[in-house]
């Protein structure tokens, strides 16, 4: 009797454990995982009937110690609106809020207060100071509602790397950069987390108890550091308005990892106020949408390539008379001189055009072919970013000698900047190729932070590890003694760079325009351990030929201000 007694007792503590340990787990959900969202249950009596309580992932930038700041967030203001059916003396009340609300503009208030409608919104975004004292005036038909809206503190800062929100039809959503491309962590869809707790907890034990989200929603930490970020873009505004370009970008990487610690165009947009803006051209990103012929950038690559089969060495020698002629077509270096006896780092400290077609011709036309795909300059990168292109590169797969030359210098095929950016990855960091990426975490709302594996497989080798080596140091020779004449090295520094001017193909016709300039450039540093790759370019700048002139200023401007806020120890 007692032993059945005490078995009864254990039955009911146990039951009574179990079900305070249910309930403990739904107040550590409802308490710490959805806390912000229940104590907005009681702002739910102040929103407008029949609409969506705002919600959304955050969107964090981290700074070189690791300091989260919000790139994108929410803001709670209030809406102020009138019912036209009960409003009387429309022109008493404009008196009446106009000292409160100085912005309202008189025509489109008479306007709304002339409608046979019972809800007109006269004023967004207004701050609680201010709703306070419209609530005060206690004006029948003139109400007040809580109201929740994405905001963006840096306003322009990363505007195409954040994107922004905004309607397609009926649905709001992402609509550029990472919050269209990471719309299922930051959405919340249309999951109301106004649930009755304790019937959840009774109607289905089971449920309860076994949980599982319905989908990955969180928040996301990207890679983009703030500081960085902004002093990329100054560099941008800055090249873009003393050469009058139209448009101008940059990159900047860790090569080893694929993480990008600044993405920037210019012009930009305030993403706070993206309707504002004339054109939706501005919102593309050119580094990941648009393709361009690169130029001279493409000569490493190629140098590389034919180094890396044997096909070459720095020091083996061709006879340049300036030009080369294939299939009835010449070839000739930028300014139509040639050198004679020349090296092949000589070719890249003077960026001959005619040197390069003689490594292809010494590889092979074939070999050249499987490197330009092996670096991927034909598909796309899987950036983190929407509406990537891949590469146009079907001209080596022509028969005729010509395509393979002049692509071997950047033209004839044309490209992303980001896929370029990869593919000279695979220079400054041993010969591999990485996944350019711009978000390293995601926060989930069950309260697990998970870092993204990128590259968790084996990273695919496009060249054997003494090949980068080799030609990171012709690179190293280019700044100690041909870029600008040798003015730009740094003594304490190996920087390893190239620059590129690309003819732009006519619209319409056949051949390239004689005064429109693509300008690209490009370095890693320090070149043998590098810790950085600065990729830019200026789109058609004026009465200027060669990028030397227009982007080694940057690019250097650049690399001092990343080795010194990053305490970079000299390396040489």
């Amino acid at each position: 009797m007692r032993s059945q007694f005490i078995k009864r007792i254990h039955i009911l503590f146990s039951f009574i454990f179990l079900l305070a340990l249910i309930l403990v787990g739904n107040l550590y959900f409802i308490q710490i995982i959805h806390g912000e969202a229940y104590s907005h249950k009681a702002d739910r009596q102040y929103v407008k009937p029949n609409e969506n309580f705002y919600d959304r992932g955050f969107i964090y930038l981290e700074d070189k110690d690791g300091r989260r700041i919000s790139g994108a967030t929410i803001k709670s203001g209030f809406t102020v609106a009138i019912n036209p059916r009960i409003l009387e003396n429309p022109e008493d009340v404009y008196e009446k809020i106009i000292p409160v609300l100085p912005s309202i503009d008189a025509e489109t208030f008479f306007l709304r207060a002339g409608k046979d409608d019972p809800y007109e919104e006269i004023a967004k975004r207004v701050d609680e100071k201010t709703a306070m004292n419209i609530d005060a005036l206690d004006i029948d038909g003139l109400n007040i509602y809580k109201s929740k809206w994405r905001y963006y503190p840096g306003d322009r800062m990363a505007s195409h790397s954040l994107g922004f929100i905004g309607y397609r039809g009926d649905e709001l959503g992402g609509r550029y950069g990472l919050e269209r491309y990471y719309e299922d962590v930051l959405g919340r869809g249309e999951n109301s987390v106004y649930v009755n707790f304790f019937a959840e907890i009774f109607a289905n034990l089971n449920k309860t108890l076994f949980v599982t989200p319905s989908k990955r929603s969180g928040n996301i930490i990207t890679t983009i550091e703030p500081s960085v970020q902004i002093f990329l873009e100054n560099i941008l505004q800055q090249t873009q308005e003393e050469w009058s370009s139209r448009q101008t970008a940059g990159v900047i990487i860790d090569p080893s990892t694929g993480e990008i610690y600044a993405l920037g165009v210019y012009p930009n947009f305030n993403v706070n106020t993206f309707k504002d803006e004339g054109s939706s051209a501005i919102f593309s990103n050119p580094l990941v949408e648009n393709v361009f012929e690169m130029g001279s950038i493409m000569k490493p690559l190629t140098m590389a390539a034919a180094l890396d089969v044997n096909a070459v060495t720095a020091d083996t020698t061709y006879y340049d008379n300036g030009s080369v002629t294939l299939n009835g077509s010449t070839i000739s270096n930028f300014d139509k001189r040639g050198r004679g006896k020349t090296t092949m780092q000589g070719v890249l400290n003077e960026s001959l055009n005619t040197g390069v077609v003689y490594a292809v011709g010494e590889m092979g036309n074939d070999i050249f072919r499987d490197y330009v795909l092996a670096y991927g300059l034909g598909e796309e990168t899987g950036i983190d970013l929407p509406n990537e292109s891949a590469g146009l590169v079907e001209n080596i797969y022509s028969p005729r000698d010509i395509e393979y030359a002049t692509a071997s210098f950047g033209q004839g095929i044309a490209v992303t900047p980001m896929s370029m950016v990869r593919a000279l990855s695979s220079l400054a960091n041993g010969g591999e190729l990485v996944t350019p990426h711009l978000v390293s975490k995601i926060q989930y709302t069950s309260g697990v932070t998970k870092n993204i594996e990128w590259d968790k497989d084996e990273k695919e080798r496009v060249l054997k590890k003494e090949t980068a080596d080799e030609i990171t140091r012709m690179l190293v020779h280019v700044v100690d003694n041909a870029l600008l004449g040798g003015t730009v090295m740094k003594p304490r520094y190996s920087i390893a760079t190239k620059t590129g001017t690309a003819q732009i193909a006519q619209s319409g016709a056949r051949g390239y325009y004689d005064d429109r300039f693509f300008h690209s450039f490009f370095g890693y540093f320090p070149a043998y351990d590098a810790k950085f790759l600065v990729f830019l370019f200026t789109l058609e700048p004026k009465e200027v030929r060669y990028a030397s002139r227009t982007l080694t200023k940057p690019f250097m401007d650049i690399a001092t201000f990343l080795i010194n806020y990053y305490e970079i120890p000299p390396d040489r």
